[in-house]
């Protein structure tokens, strides 16, 4: 374990400056997509635009042929930032680890388009691909609000009767936009990216007025997950979204589904993507990419 490098990472991140409480989405947007081009983007892997869904995409593929199956990746950025160019990083250290070719959707956004718009346009590129492929060779992943995602998306195609994937990943997925979970308050501080003034911001735009006491949108605390394929979720002990994790595991468990609850101390908010910087992160991506393996189908 890096312990020193964990201290490092943290305050240089709380040394950042932060966006002010009135800056407009378009200068959220720009400042979160100048931070995400921070992060590396693995060179032997090939990238092309795609659509999928009727939303534009883009394709990530190892340097040599693809193993079977197929990541459809949902990028993070509190459901109104980001695309898939800011977790263009993580996506290719999971292709290059896994050697499975990535689809990430360049999904709907809040406040123009606030829920359920983000979720709809998951569900459409996933149906698009059960056209394509066989559903036990997907495995939906994301980060953060992306990892929300992956969840949501797979109880709206079990919702609609669809055939639900192989897997599941999540690294510091938001679940619960009640905001309800224990570590909203007691990690505040102890997050070096979130507080919970900034998490309500963020929350309105994406609720557009409805309550988010529902499944689709709380669903650490309101889903039923029986059926579920196997889940993987990765987060870090100080995050505010901490408990998103814990509960929805917890709620795996009750469900009878496979779920293993992935937790690393001392590292910020969707610590895989410091893969080179933190060993700690090319180690859970290690994790990540074993669990994905094993769950697709072998060459």
């Amino acid at each position: 374990m890096s312990r020193a490098q964990r201290q490092t990472l943290d305050a240089r991140l709380r040394t950042a400056t932060p966006p002010p409480p009135t800056a407009s989405i378009a200068q959220r947007r720009a400042g979160f997509a100048a931070f995400m081009a921070s992060f590396p983007v693995p060179t032997d892997v090939r990238r092309a635009p795609a659509e999928l869904g009727g939303r534009p995409a883009v394709l990530v593929e190892p340097a040599t042929e693809p193993r079977p199956g197929t990541i459809l990746y949902f990028h993070g950025g509190s459901f109104s930032l980001g695309s898939p160019t800011t977790s263009l990083a993580l996506t290719a250290h999971l292709v290059r680890r896994t050697g499975v070719r990535a689809v990430s959707l360049d999904y709907r956004l809040a406040p123009e388009h606030p829920f359920p718009a983000g979720i709809e346009d998951c569900l459409a590129a996933y149906r698009e691909l059960l056209a394509e492929v066989d559903p036990a060779s997907i495995a939906l992943v994301g980060d953060s609000a992306g990892g929300g995602l992956a969840v949501t998306t797979c109880l709206a195609a079990r919702d609609a009767a669809l055939p639900l994937p192989a897997t599941i990943v999540a690294f510091s997925p938001g679940l619960d936009h009640t905001r309800s979970g224990a570590t909203m308050r007691t990690k505040e501080g102890a997050d070096p990216f979130f507080t919970q003034a900034d998490m309500a911001r963020t929350g309105e735009l994406y609720l557009g007025g409805q309550d988010p006491d529902q499944p689709l949108l709380a669903p650490a605390v309101r889903a039923d997950l029986t059926g579920f394929p196997p889940i993987l979720l990765q987060v870090g002990s100080n995050e505010l979204l901490l408990d998103d994790s814990v509960r929805l595991a917890e709620r795996a468990r009750e469900a009878e589904v496979d779920v293993i609850l992935d937790v690393t101390a001392g590292v910020p908010h969707v610590f895989p993507a410091y893969a080179g910087t933190l060993d700690e992160a090319d180690q859970a991506l290690d994790r990540a990419a074993l669990f994905l393996t094993q769950h697709l189908p072998v060459a």
